[in-house]
C-alpha cells in the first residue's frame, strides 16, 4: 500500500505525523482524560512516559507502514486538538480517532475523517476506508456518518473498552468505498 503523505491540510486543520516533543500535550490535551479515552481500547494514560511510548509506536507503524498517526491541530493556532490513525488492512484502510475534550463540537474529525478517507480512496489499491464505535458512542457514529460512511452493522462483541466498563463490546461499523 502506498504511503500517505506525512501532513494532511484541510480548510482548518493540519493533520501531522507526531514526534516525540508532542508527548507532553497529548497527555495533557487527551490521553490521561477519562471522558476522551472512554469508547477506546486503551486505559488513559497515569505518566506522560505512557504518551511518549505511544509517540514511538506511532512512529515505528510510519516506519513499517502498518499504521499511520496524525496529530490534528488548528491551522490558525498550531492547537493540538486530536489524533487520527489509519491502519493498512488488506484491501483497505480502517480509521480510529480522538478528539481533547474542549474541541467537541466543532466538526473538526468529520474534516479529518474526510481528508484522510478521500487520500486513501484516491489510490488504485485501496477499495475501503472503515471504522468501527462502540454501540454508546452516538457522538463517533454521528462523525462518521456525516464524512459519508454508511453503517453495515454491528459488530458484536467486537473489542473490549476498558474505561466503558471493559469486556468486549458491540460496535457499529460503518464503511466508505468506492
Amino acid at each position: 500500500m502506498t504511503s500517505p503523505p506525512e501532513q494532511l491540510e484541510t480548510a482548518r486543520l493540519r493533520l501531522r505525523i507526531p514526534s516525540p516533543a508532542d508527548a507532553p500535550a497529548v497527555f495533557e490535551r487527551w490521553a490521561q482524560d477519562q471522558q476522551v479515552t472512554r469508547y477506546l481500547a486503551w486505559s488513559p494514560h497515569q505518566d506522560v512516559r505512557e504518551s511518549e511510548a505511544h509517540i514511538d509506536r506511532c512512529l515505528d507503524g510510519w516506519a513499517d507502514g502498518s499504521e499511520f498517526v496524525w496529530l490534528i491541530e488548528e491551522r490558525g493556532t498550531g492547537a493540538l486538538v486530536g489524533s487520527l490513525a489509519a491502519r493498512a488492512q488488506v484491501t483497505g484502510v480502517s480509521l480510529g480517532y480522538l478528539l481533547a475534550r474542549d474541541a467537541w463540537g466543532n466538526g473538526y474529525m468529520v474534516e479529518a475523517v474526510n481528508a484522510v478517507a478521500d487520500w486513501f480512496l484516491a489510490q488504485l489499491e485501496v477499495y475501503r476506508v472503515w471504522a468501527t464505535c462502540d454501540t454508546e458512542n452516538t457522538a463517533s457514529a454521528l462523525v462518521l456518518e456525516k464524512a459519508g460512511f454508511l453503517l453495515e452493522g454491528v459488530l458484536r462483541r467486537w473489542q473490549p473498552h476498558p474505561g466503558a466498563g471493559g469486556g468486549a463490546r458491540d460496535a457499529r461499523c460503518y464503511s466508505r468505498v468506492k
